[in-house]
């Protein structure tokens, strides 16, 4: 009997995207599986039911991930979502788990195999379902995008018989994946671009796409970078002279967009408040790490704040999404790309094998336990339940009194309770993770050159 894949509508109002695509429903039902995609869930990224069908997949219901062997999400599944999972059923998204301890606690109480797409290691097998990349490239051109529509002015030089217009100055802070995209742009339509970055890597690809580079460039930077690629956090020694620069810098600036983040912890504090009082009216600042506490001191997420010296402060929510037909087309490839390697062809079932090292990086929970060594605190804090039914896990008593106690604390939030966390790909960002800058983008010599896994994991949602 062929096994069955679930593919639901993501219930956070600010997530368009979905973790299936017509193309990869095709793939999918070839490999032999059974589909069900639930009513509406592509609509937000531009597919509709009819389109799911087409490619083989039948048109189901929220409940159908009751009997559902895995289940292929964009965010983390909530509490109330995961009572109607099958123990034992496999589930990939993008898991943040960073902060998010009773999150990661309910989805091994539940019986779930949980996979963090997130933590996919950077290894030349695992390009293809790298998330990260994926969807940060869509957020760093967003950012550029979004700016140009708060800026009241063009971005490119503009020589007319009435005059010249000047070009707009564009400041980039984090060269990663979104930076480097952000650049890209930019560049494109037009803008003079600067950016800056604490890996000494970075220099070379920004000058790369035209741009030119903005750092303290001393000892401390020389060695500003971990194995895996990523930023290390600095000292407050070299944060302040270059923070120094860097306010000489934006205070010429036209748009700055900040994309900053460091794997497990809050968003580095680039941009100051004086700094922002420093710049322009009508100047423009993006702030895509917003939603981990942000870059840019005064930014708020999910709105744009405009200070009293009519500087913009945007702070806009999954960046990622708001490019979901974009976004849900490559998200759904990397999950397929993934999936495909946890089949058994021959025998048409799931098969994962705990060995794999794409595996080992991105399992988090498994056999009602947490088992990413990254999360050993939370993993010692869940006690596992006999599941006394495959469909319908068994919720441990401790666990429930603690539930309880804990919506007695805060009745407001009961709603938020039924609700995955609001992080992007970035941050979930993002992500909607993230790193350092948020993560770095592999160059071709560098895709080639290693196998191992990155020293840590990524973060969700790469900003």
């Amino acid at each position: 009997m062929p096994q069955t894949i679930f593919v639901p509508l993501e219930i956070d109002a600010n997530e368009p995207r979905v973790g299936a695509s017509p193309e990869t429903v095709k793939r999918l039902v070839g490999l032999g599986f059974d589909v069900v995609v639930e009513a509406g869930a592509g609509l937000g990224s531009r597919i509709v039911d009819a389109d799911f069908a087409a490619a083989g997949a039948a048109i189901g219901k929220a409940s159908d991930a009751g009997r559902a062997d895995m289940v292929l999400k964009v965010r983390r599944p909530s509490e109330a979502e995961l009572k109607g999972y099958k123990s034992g059923s496999a589930v990939i998204a993008i898991m943040d788990p960073y902060g998010n301890d009773a999150a990661v606690a309910a989805l091994a109480r539940a019986g779930v195999t949980a996979f963090a797409m997130e933590f996919m290691p950077r290894i030349t097998r695992a390009q293809v379902m790298d998330v990260l990349s994926s969807q940060a490239n869509l957020a760093g051109y967003q950012a550029v995008i979004d700016a140009a529509a708060e800026y009241d002015r063009a971005l490119p030089m503009m020589m007319t018989a009435a005059g010249t217009v000047p070009a707009a100055k564009v400041f980039v802070m984090g060269v990663g994946v979104a930076g480097l995209q952000a650049i890209a742009t930019a560049r494109r339509l037009g803008a003079v671009v600067t950016a800056t970055d604490v890996r000494p890597a970075a220099k070379e690809q920004v000058a790369s796409l035209g741009a030119k580079f903005i750092a303290v460039e001393d000892e401390e930077f020389r060695q500003a970078e971990t194995a895996g690629g990523y930023a290390k956090e600095m000292s407050k020694e070299y944060q302040a002279k270059q923070a120094a620069l860097t306010a000489e810098h934006i205070a010429r600036q036209d748009i700055v967009i900040t994309t900053a983040l460091i794997p497990g912890r809050p968003a580095p504090r680039l941009v100051s408040a004086a700094m922002v009082a420093s710049m322009r009216p009508g100047s423009v600042l993006v702030d895509l790490a917003v939603e981990r506490g942000g870059n840019v001191e005064g930014a708020e997420a999910g709105r744009i704040v405009t200070t009293a010296n009519g500087v913009k402060i945007v702070g806009h929510l999954n960046v990622a999404g708001r490019v979901a037909a974009s976004a849900s087309l490559l998200y759904a490839k990397n999950l397929y790309a993934f999936l495909e390697t946890l089949v058994d062809k021959a025998g048409k079932q799931l098969s994962i094998n705990r060995e794999d090292e794409l595996v080992k990086a991105t399992m988090l929970t498994d056999g009602g336990k947490v088992v990413h060594a990254a999360f050993a605190d939370t993993a010692a804090s869940v006690t596992a339940a006999p599941v006394a039914a495959a469909d319908k896990p068994a919720m441990p008593v401790a666990a429930d009194k603690l539930a309880k106690a804990a919506a007695a604390d805060k009745p407001t939030k009961a709603a938020a309770a039924r609700k995955p966390a609001k992080k992007p790909v970035a941050a979930d960002k993002p992500a909607k993770a993230a790193a350092a800058a948020d993560k770095p983008a592999k160059p071709l010599a560098a895709a080639k050159s290693s196998s191992k896994p990155a020293a840590a994991p990524k973060t969700g949602g790469e900003a």
